[in-house]
């Protein structure tokens, strides 16, 4: 919210009023309202939405709604001069054909510029090509051929790091689910990979590329201590480095989006050392694009990653009953993609765990059917026996002991098959949920509480879904609680 706010103040006014008059002509009349209360009266969160007469999630989605509005008018801005520029690529052919000569390289010339200010590689080796060409018989035209091989070159490696970057993430996804070491040992072939692309060119764009995989593996695969890695860029260095990069090109599109990927890294930088009065300055940006990040940056990062964070800090907090209140508005046009497993799975649990903490038992047990009724997780047997044990949850806090019992024998079958040694949490867990369901009451509570003072750390490198259910007084009372 403070980031929105932010960008309303740093507006000029010419741009705030086009904005203005843009919501007012298309009948947005509560989105105007909205920006002129940020940016002219500065009100509360509270008060806005009292004269809105509107309830939280109504708010979220209209904030949501106008920040996109917003972006959308500054990415136009953005983008005319370099459809300018693009247009004139596009016109080479007529400018070869129709001007003279020195006419036409003058021109080739400043496009030349203008596309290096753009950092546009694809466009140069149009540029370079026709004035090799155009030099045929001069001594530039060596220059211009090694121009043009070089960055045919460079458009290859950049092609390159981006295939090996959503590679390295799809990878990753998967990796959450498995926890599998040959599946961590390719994780750090493909760091190894971009580092050599990397080495390749003295290039700003492959460096944010190289950044996007080099913090995320040092965050969440080899896990960082730059006090241990003295031959290696901090991280802290390696994002104001990207920062001015991104200041520096400002004109860039690319940058413009990747923008957010850098946000949500800093907030898990942050929070991965547990300095969570700076993770707070990047959470709210983050969790308002939340729909967006999980939409259209999974070639980037791994968004669903956001998703756990943002659990964590919520119970950390004491506001797990927030999520579910804020769902409604953060997702109402997210389309969720089953194809992409990791980031689908992560979701749905999301989801499901935020009805917990909301006491929707019902709907909760919805969200997690609806996922293993979708999705095949054979593949994935711990991330299988993590989600059964939280439906199993859910069924002990409804009372219904049949479904309760059918999926409480299935999970000890599985235990079994897998070994007892490798999900020991689990065993503990459904070992605690049949103490809640059983027909004694007699000190149900002190049981329970015993029970889950012994119960072990999970230790995997998969995703623990249950470490994001909340092992405190509250789930004791509503365990005891089961008759």
């Amino acid at each position: 919210m403070a980031k929105l706010k932010n960008i309303i103040k740093q507006l000029s006014t010419k741009d705030y009023e086009s904005i203005k008059d843009a919501l007012i002509e298309s009948n947005a009349e509560k989105s105007a309202y909205l920006l002129q209360a940020m940016r002219e009266r500065q009100l509360s969160d509270s008060k806005i939405m009292g004269e809105l007469g509107v309830n939280t999630n109504a708010y979220y989605t209209l904030r949501s709604r106008l920040n996109q509005k917003i972006e959308e008018y500054l990415l136009q801005i953005m983008e005319s001069p370099r459809t300018d520029i693009l247009k004139k690529v596009a016109n080479i052919n007529e400018i070869i054909f129709t001007k003279k000569k020195a006419i036409a390289v003058a021109t080739l010339k400043k496009l030349e510029r203008e596309l290096l200010d753009y950092d546009l590689s694809n466009e140069l080796t149009i540029v370079y090509k026709s004035l090799k060409k155009m030099h045929i018989h001069a001594p530039d035209y060596f220059h211009y051929s090694q121009q043009y091989n070089r960055h045919v070159a460079y458009t290859l490696a950049v092609d390159k790091a981006e295939d090996l970057l959503a590679e390295y993430f799809k990878k990753y996804g998967e990796y959450t689910l498995s926890g599998d070491e040959t599946d961590k040992l390719g994780l750090t072939l493909l760091l190894k990979e971009m580092n050599n692309v990397g080495a390749l060119y003295e290039s700003h764009r492959l460096y944010v590329y190289q950044s996007c995989m080099l913090i995320f593996h040092r965050l969440f695969v080899e896990l960082d201590d730059d006090s241990l890695n003295d031959n290696q860029e901090p991280i802290e260095d390696i994002l104001d480095n990207v920062e001015k990069i991104f200041k520096s090109y400002q004109l860039d599109s690319i940058y413009y989006h990747m923008n957010l990927v850098f946000e949500f890294l800093k907030l898990e930088y942050y929070n991965h050392y547990r300095v969570y009065r700076k993770a707070e300055r990047y959470f709210e940006e983050v969790n308002d694009a939340a729909s967006n990040l999980l939409t259209n940056y999974t070639l980037y990062t791994h968004p669903a990653q956001f998703l756990v964070t943002k659990v964590k800090r919520h119970m950390r907090l004491g506001l797990e009953v927030d999520m579910y209140d804020e769902n409604e508005g953060l997702f109402h046009d997210y389309e969720v993609d089953n194809q992409d497993t990791p980031t689908y799975l992560t979701y749905v649990m999301y989801r499901a765990i935020s009805c917990y903490y909301k006491h929707n038992y019902e709907e909760s047990s919805r969200w997690i059917n609806n996922l293993l009724n979708e999705v095949s997780l054979k593949k994935y047997p711990f991330i299988q026996l993590e989600i059964k044990i939280i439906l199993a949850l859910q069924y002990c806090l409804l009372n219904d002991y049949e479904l309760f019992n059918q999926l409480v024998n299935s999970i000890q079958r599985q235990v079994r098959l897998l070994g007892k040694e490798s999900c020991e949490h689990i065993v503990a867990f459904s070992k605690l949920l049949k103490t809640a369901i059983s027909g004694s009451k007699r000190n149900k509570a002190d049981k329970i509480r015993v029970l889950l003072s012994k119960m072990p750390e999970a230790n995997a490198n998969h995703l623990i879904i249950t470490d994001l259910i909340k092992k405190d007084e509250d789930l004791i009372q509503r365990l005891s609680s089961q008759s």
